[in-house]
């Protein structure tokens, strides 16, 4: 079974990371949603709090086959801020496992040196932060072991993207259908 770890930070778009886990589990993905602040119950940009399954510190990151980064103002910079979680970032993009980021949070991934001659796309407006991508406007956007995704309307697109990486086209579409999600 596929593993995947959607991080949340204060501040967290709510949607971006709910859509990710809602779909990839219906997928039939394991999902984790991983506190990096330690705390039981994260709350998002919009006030929104949102249980927890576990702790950063307590992850077994190595049994993941996928990190995902939501967006949101100011979760990203508080992702941003994670040290481990930057050492994680970097190792699994090292070690070709995927790294995900939607919205603000392929920033991350730019200033990581990530995005170098990668088509990846953004929040509109924080192009600039994606140091050496192709820009792409497509609502998902996949380029070897990276997935990136424009915000909070591509949210959809960017999950089932993460489906197809792990699961296959057919199964991305299968869900696609499930959720009356236009092909």
């Amino acid at each position: 079974m596929s593993r995947i770890a959607v991080f949340f930070a204060e501040g967290y778009e709510e949607i971006e990371a709910l859509t990710v886990v809602d779909i990839c589990r219906r997928a039939g993905i394991e999902v984790q949603m991983i506190a990096v602040n330690g705390e039981q119950a994260v709350k998002g940009s919009h006030g929104i709090g949102v249980q927890m399954d576990a702790a950063f510190a307590t992850v077994d990151l190595d049994s993941l086959d996928m990190l995902v980064l939501p967006g949101g103002m100011p979760g990203t910079r508080n992702l941003e801020a994670h040290q481990g979680l930057m050492e994680q970032v970097d190792a699994f993009y090292r070690d070709g496992k995927y790294v995900a980021a939607i919205c603000a949070a392929p920033s991350i991934l730019g200033h990581r040196g990530i995005l170098q001659g990668r088509k990846a796309g953004c929040y509109p407006g924080w192009e600039e932060q994606l140091t050496g991508a192709r820009v792409s406007m497509d609502p998902a956007s996949v380029d070897g072991n990276v997935i990136t995704g424009r915000g909070m309307g591509c949210a959809i697109p960017f999950a089932l993207a993460i489906v197809a990486q792990l699961l296959g086209q057919e199964q991305a579409d299968r869900v696609a259908e499930s959720i009356v999600y236009p092909a």
